[in-house]
């Protein structure tokens, strides 16, 4: 290397490179490191920016990038033309080569940066001046032209005729300073205000990445606006964000993906459509994977130098260069690697979730229902992250076992024979890693199990809340909740030690594997150096990596063949084939709207029904043998429960599976008008629900909105028809829900309307005013089949269908059919309705009441949680999940991590130290035995003596000492790690009882709150909300959280530890180290400022996906019927989009970060070699703890990576802690206490008592009751009517303690109820609420929760309801009934109900008119039932249909919130214009 110098400068090989020459500075010098090496750094960074694409639009261009152009290239031509003088000249100004070298490398560079300048100047960038780095770097030649500029001066040569070259040469430089300078003139704004035009773009237009250059897309320097925005907090929504870039961008992977056949393999669609590029990642991996090893190769090399004394300093230098060089280099292709990694897997998850949601649109109806829609959506998220995770993971798959076998060799070069003790070693943990892994997992699924159990429960608990307090079984379902989750806990505890295990045996190895190592290196007889000790020592931590994470590797791998599979599944399920379902040749008669001929239809394919078991309603068979219906017409449908009028629908829309005969339906691409039984509202306005996709009329518009009753409800709605509505339409009454159902099926103009029972939820006035203006009106041309039990309402009917068990039993007119359906009595004064009444249905009054507060509380909410998760997590929640785990154990958790980590740096210095004092003790030896010698290397360490493989060495002080102090050091070592080891073991069972400690306490803290809270709580809160603090907040708690957060200290120690070694190694270093440690500390806090609301936008965009799909999934046969398919695709494929942007944004954010942390490592790294290089010329250097320090910093981008993601994510999973904080302290409580003591059969008559009872639903809403009195007395059957709003339902709330009065009270049998326990309060009065509410179980435990009844009881009871039928034919009292008691018709459930309260046995029942879905005969049935049963009781009853409390002995008739009248019902009914009478007429149309 000096001789090369020497010779291109012409100077002696001793000083081939001299500073300073007679009195200026040498111009070997000034041309090597002044002008060469600025150049090439110029060239490098302008071809950078070579590959900027142009710009399409016509972009206003800014003056000065012509003059910096034609600068660029005329300095190339003067650099060319400084050659000819320089060669004729002769060693004038130097060697010729020199000179050469410098204009040649200047020409290059001028060029490239001209092409540079040119390619910016065409893209976006012309409007601005520029990247500043290129201006910026065009100053570093200036100085070399300005010394030699000097040097001219003071030799006299510029202008002198005696030297025509000199001058001509002198000629030449000042006209490169007059380029340089014009070129600095055009270009100097732009340092000032840098690049803000580009920035300043709204990000919504700007694409991520696209067009960049290169320097652009290394450092993501196009990240930086975004990033700047995310630190002031102006990432607000997901359009604050980058687009993606156009490959990336979901319509475009969707089309990619879907070009290939539907029915084939998911995987080898993906393979088509990403294979290439996916693998061909590879290469990028293997180059990134060998550069890793340059670290400890060239470690080794730099310490060999240090010890050796004898290699020239070039040799140093060179190595500390290469050190830095395979840092970068590999930091950069890592980052790249992983970049495009990411880019792959996104476009992986769009293709598959929109291939998940098309299918969804396609599959039949019942080939779906094999799945659950939370398995479907299961698929869509965790199914699908799994495979995205495999893309990760599948390169790992061949670079592990690649690294793996490199490394071994590169340690067998090192120790020789002596790494296989390790080896060894190693691989035994191999198969003991798997063994846990594999329990865990299976504890996992075990409790995972228990944990969908718990969440089932919760999810019951909180539909049923209502009725579980009036039922008072909060006890039961705590004890059940709590007995999953110890279940649970269990399997978690058992999960946690298991970890601990598999935590303390990766910390170890190391440690064990390296002392193996060395022992038996020194056993054979070799002496140890400190090169061959550190290159090992990086060694064995890169040979413990592969071996560790290929386990896991592995797992995820074949997890993802498992979600394959499973979606593979879910891709081959049978579409719906509308070809051969419906016939395609039109009937002779062209006036046929629909006909089926000989159809037989059934809900389960074939092949499945041989192995169901029968139950009640899944088998039902449908056979039609002729049924035509003729257009225009109004085809009434009726029949009893479950006789198949809904799946008669079905069968219309292509719903069921078809067994044979033929099925016409025409204009059959129309679709159809379909208003299901349980209407199916969007989440989103009334307006948008209604339009449906189409474009607003507003005449239309308002014709269907009045037709469908609904413009009263609009209008007291808050926003209008503008108001949103909650998921399934929550903050809608039944009734609304219906209409607005409804509605949309009218808004679409079909000219078939399927109608199933949109009348049931609505009052007679209502019900009336839908027949006449809608199904009668607005209608009146199209065709309609409409099913109902609201059989009065069919007279107007063309034709009437009676159905009974799945088989049409009659048709005929009206007048034939109706007397065999009818049982009801009539009053046929149809004109006196009152015009001026709200026609509107009963029961719920709050519902409307109280929707504007509602909604406007509900946005106040949702507002008001999404602000909670801006900011930083404040201290007081680690102080509370401090205290869940408890004081003491943290800090010995705290302490016993300083401990490990302690003993850890201590082992490697200690062998930093033995290895010093070998090598003294080896120099001092030789050098006294003789200087020639070869490098103490050689030298080998036996137990006989100090043995040279050249001669005998005659020192007798040696030997002794050598073998005595191997011992020594190695006994010390031994015993340091034996107590690392110790500390490792206590600390990972102290961590993982601590955080089973806090995941018990926060659970039970929850839970307790949760049981307690008021019903307006439950009422205002989605309980959507309420069950992810249940699920996946508590998973957090209980899994991920301890887990990152054990990772997360770790690295604090670990980062805490290797400071400390590397500024006592070499205290030089703390001078680089505290500007890095600042910029650290910067650039942290701006990425985890960016990457929290980048993460926040992620998950707010991630649930309108799932909420979308599900919501598809449980409107799919309105979807289908109304032709709406293509569009939903389009609305899924936009709300994807929207999420991949933010994940796109996020991810690229952490690998923003990666680049510059990595960059820090490639300074520190750098920084220590060349301090150790000069501590070695100076003699002072310490060859052992150079190694050391150097082996520490190797890893010290990791860990500084590590530190920065695991604290962004412990902060993430503390959210859930704070989650779960809010609700244990902020939510209203029912107060708990008891006041009096009641006996045991209160109230032992029933004497219900209201005294001036004053109540509001929520404080700031006006009252409900104002000033209600009144008295019932033992054994009296009262009614209650009135119109919605009136405050019926409230009066049941008040009594039973559900709100609590403002003022007034309630007296039963003379005690007043606030007096008395809630729990005694509520068990003694017995209720039938208005929701069947049934929870899955058995029927007995359905009845009976707490098990006090028998069989023969409960028997009776059924027999009573007319149930007892169905029951046995399920399979008797413990055949379970499903989710919500999914296998009953609603009816059903409705005498389920019933049922339970004649268990109660209480003196006072309370009937929330719960008969609307019963069809009449069994209403009759149930009124009997419940005059029989409840004769010496005192029965409340809120009324729907008049009819039946005609013969109760009281009415209590509300209006306003206050008892308007209470007389028998024929004294109301003959006095005129009594508010009953009234009622009584407008229901009886």
């Amino acid at each position: 290397m000096e001789n090369i110098l020497a010779g291109l400068c012409g100077t002696s090989p001793e000083d081939p490179l001299p500073v300073w020459v007679h009195g200026s500075v040498g111009h070997c010098f000034n041309q090597l490191t002044l002008n060469v090496i600025p150049h090439v750094i110029l060239a490098v960074v302008s071809a950078c920016f070579l590959g900027t694409p142009r710009s399409g639009s016509g972009v206003p261009c800014r003056t000065g990038w012509g003059f910096r152009i034609t600068a660029s290239f005329i300095l190339a031509g003067l650099f060319l033309a400084d050659i000819i003088p320089a060669t004729i000249s002769h060693q004038e100004l130097g060697p010729v080569y020199l000179e050469v070298l410098a204009n040649g490398i200047a020409i290059l560079t001028w060029l490239t940066h001209g092409l540079a300048l040119l390619m910016l100047f065409r893209s976006f960038h012309s409007s601005t001046r520029g990247p500043v780095v290129l201006a910026l770097l065009t100053l570093l030649p200036l100085p070399s032209f300005i010394i030699t500029l000097v040097w001219y001066y003071q030799s006299g040569t510029a202008w002198s005729p005696a030297h025509p070259a000199a001058s001509s040469r002198f000629a030449i430089l000042c006209l490169q300073l007059a380029s340089l300078l014009v070129y600095m003139k055009t270009s100097s704004p732009s340092i000032a205000p840098g690049n803000k035009t580009s920035s300043s773009q709204s990000p919504a237009s700007q694409v991520a990445e696209d067009g960049e250059s290169w320097l652009s897309r290394f450092f993501y320097v196009w990240m930086n606006p975004l990033m700047k925005r995310g630190y002031q907090w102006k990432l607000n929504q997901p359009q604050d964000v980058y687009v993606l870039p156009h490959q990336l961008q979901a319509a475009r992977v969707c089309d990619r993906s879907h070009h290939a056949q539907e029915a084939v393999q998911l995987l080898s669609v993906l393979h088509a459509a990403f294979g290439l590029r996916f693998y061909s990642l590879g290469l990028l991996r293997l180059a990134s994977s060998l550069l890793d090893f340059s670290g400890p190769l060239l470690l080794n090399m730099l310490v060999n130098f240090m010890e050796s004394r004898q290699e020239p300093l070039s040799h140093g230098v060179l190595y500390a260069l290469g050190l830095f060089a395979g840092s970068f280099l590999g930091a950069l292709l890592r980052n790249q690697f992983n970049y495009e990694v990411n880019k792959v897997s996104l476009m992986v998850r769009a293709a598959v979730i929109s291939a998940i949601y098309r299918k969804a649109l396609r599959v039949s109806g019942t080939s779906l229902a094999r799945f659950t829609v939370g398995e479907i959506v299961n698929f869509m998220s965790t199914d699908t992250s799994r495979m995205v995770n495999f893309c990760l993971s599948f390169h790992e798959v061949w670079s592990l076992p690649f690294q793996f076998s490199i490394t071994l060799y590169l340690l067998y070069q090192q120790v020789g024979v002596a790494f296989l003790g390790g080896l060894a070693l190693a691989l035994l943990l191999v198969p003991i890693n798997k063994v846990i892994a594999n329990r865990i997992m299976m504890s996992n699924r075990e409790m995972l199990k228990h944990k969908d159990s718990r969440v089932k429960l919760m999810t019951e608990f909180l539909c049923g809340i209502r009725v579980i307090k009036f039922y008072t079984w909060e006890k039961h379902f705590s004890t059940r909740i709590n007995a999953c989750r110890a279940k649970e806990l269990q399997k978690l505890q058992a999960i946690k030690y298991l970890d601990a295990l598999c935590v303390y045996l990766w910390a170890a190895l190391p440690i064990v594997v390296s002392i193996t190592i060395f022992i038996t290196y020194v056993l054979l007889g070799h002496q140890l150096t400190a090169a061959k000790v550190f290159t090992a020592l990086a060694l064995v931590g890169m040979l413990i990596l592969p071996l560790n994470s290929f386990p896991w590797v592995l797992n995820g791998t074949l997890e993802a063949k498992v979600s394959l599979d499973r979606i593979q599944r879910f891709l081959e399920l049978m579409d719906q084939d509308l070809e051969a379902y419906y016939a395609l040749d039109s009937p002779s008669d062209t006036a046929t709207a629909m006909e089926m001929r000989c159809v037989a239809f059934s809900w389960v394919p074939v092949e499945e029904e041989s192995t169901k078991q029968p139950l009640s309603t899944d088998t039902l068979q449908l056979h039609i043998e002729n049924l035509s219906v003729r257009k225009g017409m109004l085809l009434g449908v009726v029949g009893k429960v479950g006789s198949g009028k809904s799946s008669l629908l079905a069968a219309i829309t292509g719903e069921l599976i078809k067994q044979g005969g033929r099925v016409h339906v025409c204009d059959l691409e129309q679709g159809f008008g379909l208003a299901a039984q349980e209407p199916w509202i969007q989440f989103t306005t009334v307006r948008e629900n209604i339009l449906f996709g189409r474009e607003y009329d507003a005449r239309l518009y308002e014709e269907v909105v009045e037709a469908c009753a609904l413009s009263e409800d609009l209008n007291i709605l808050p926003a209008g028809d503008q108001t949103e509505v909650g998921e399934n339409g929550v903050t809608l009454s039944g009734g609304q829900k219906a209409r607005i159902a409804l509605a949309r099926a009218v808004y679409q103009e079909k000219d078939l309307y399927l109608l199933d029972d949109p009348l049931a939820a609505v009052d007679a006035n209502v019900a009336n005013h839908l027949m006449q203006k809608c199904v009668l009106g607005v209608l009146k041309h199209k065709t309609r089949i409409l099913c109902t039990h609201r059989t009065e309402f069919l007279e107007k009917a063309d034709a009437l269908l009676l159905m009974d068990n799945g088989r049409i039993v009659k048709t005929g007119t009206p007048a034939d059919i109706l007397p065999l359906v009818e049982a009801v009595p009539k009053f046929k004064d149809v004109d006196k309705r009152q015009k001026d009444e709200a026609p509107d249905e009963q029961g719920q009054e709050e519902a409307i009441e109280t929707e504007a507060e509602e909604s406007t509380e509900n946005n106040h909410l949702i507002r008001k949680e999404e602000e909670k998760k801006e900011g930083a997590v404040s201290f007081h929640v680690y102080k509370a999940y401090w205290q869940a785990v408890g004081s003491c154990l943290a800090l010995s958790i705290l302490f016993s991590l300083l401990l490990m980590q302690a003993s850890r740096n201590i082992s490697d210095w200690w062998l930093s130290h033995w290895i010093s004092s070998i090598s003294q003790t080896a120099n001092t030896s030789v050098m006294v035995c003789s200087a020639s010698l070869p490098s103490p290397q050689l030298l080998l360490f036996s137990t006989v003596g100090l043995v040279s493989p050249i001669q005998a060495l005659d020192t007798s002080s040696v030997p002794s000492n050598g073998s005595l102090d191997v011992n020594f050091y190695l006994i010390v070592y031994g015993s340091i790690a034996g107590a690392n080891s110790l500390f490792t073991i206590l600390r990972a069972f102290l961590f993982a009882y601590g955080a089973i400690r806090a995941a018990t306490v926060i659970h039970n803290r929850l839970l307790q709150r949760a049981l307690k809270a008021t019903v307006t709580f439950f009422d205002t809160t989605p309980t959507g909300r309420i069950l992810n603090r249940f699920s996946s907040d508590l998973y957090c708690v209980d899994d991920s959280l301890p887990f990152i957060l054990n990772i997360f200290l770790a690295n604090m120690y670990g980062l805490l530890g290797m400071l400390v070694i590397i500024t006592y190694g070499i205290p030089w270093t703390g001078l680089v180290l505290l500007p890095l440690g600042a910029l650290y500390f910067s650039i942290q806090r701006y990425y985890r400022r960016t990457s929290r609301e980048l993460k926040r936008l992620y998950s707010v965009t991630l649930s309108p996906i799932y909420t979308h799909f599900s919501e598809t999934l449980s409107g799919l046969s309105t979807i289908r019927a109304m032709r709406a398919t293509q569009r939903f695709e389009l609305e899924n494929q936009l709300r994807l989009e929207q999420n991949q942007r933010c994940l796109f944004a996020s991810s690229t954010a952490m690998l923003w970060l990666d680049i510059r942390l990595q960059m820090i490592g490639v300074a520190v790294i750098t920084a220590i070699a060349g301090i150790a290089i000069v501590q070695h010329q100076k003699q002072v250097g310490n060859p052992g703890l150079v190694g050391l320090v150097l082996s520490y910093a190797l890893s010290v981008t990791n860990l500084l990576s590590g530190l920065i993601s695991s604290f962004t994510l412990t902060e993430t999973m503390m959210v859930s802690v704070e989650r779960t904080e809010e609700y244990t302290t902020d939510i209203p409580m029912e107060s708990q206490d008891k006041l009096v003591q009641v006996a045991p059969d209160w109230p032992s008559q029933g004497i219900v008592e209201f005294q001036q009872v004053v109540l509001a639903y929520r404080a700031g809403l006006p009252n409900a009751l104002n000033g209600v009195n009144f008295t019932v007395y033992p054994g009296e059957k009262v009614g209650i009517v009135g119109r919605t709003g009136s405050g019926k339902s409230t009066l049941f709330l008040a009594l039973f303690r559900m709100l609590e009065l403002k003022s007034g009270r309630i007296l039963l049998d003379g005690v007043d109820s606030k007096l008395v326990g809630l729990e005694e309060l509520r068990s003694r009065l017995a209720i039938i609420p208005q929701d069947p509410f049934l929870f899955s179980g058995s029927i007995r435990e359905n009845l009976d929760p707490q098990g006090k009844r028998t069989d023969a009881e409960l028997h009776e009871v059924l027999e009573q309801c007319h149930l007892l039928g169905v029951i046995t034919q399920m399979g008797g009292l413990d055949s379970e009934l499903g989710e919500r008691g999914k296998s009953l018709s609603v009816g059903q459930r409705q005498l389920v109900c019933l049922a339970r309260a004649l268990l109660t046995q209480a003196k006072v029942l309370c009937i929330d008119e719960a008969t609307a879905s019963v069809d009449q005969k069994t209403d009759q049935l149930l009124q009997h039932t419940i005059r029989q049963r409840f004769a010496d009781k005192t029965v409340l009853t809120i009324a729907h249909r008049l009819n039946t409390i005609l013969d109760s002995d009281r009415v209590l008739v509300m209006q306003a919130g206050r008892v308007a009248e209470l007389d028998t019902p024929t004294h109301l009914s003959q006095k005129d214009d009594s508010l009953f009478q009234r009622l009584l007429h407008s229901g009886q149309q």
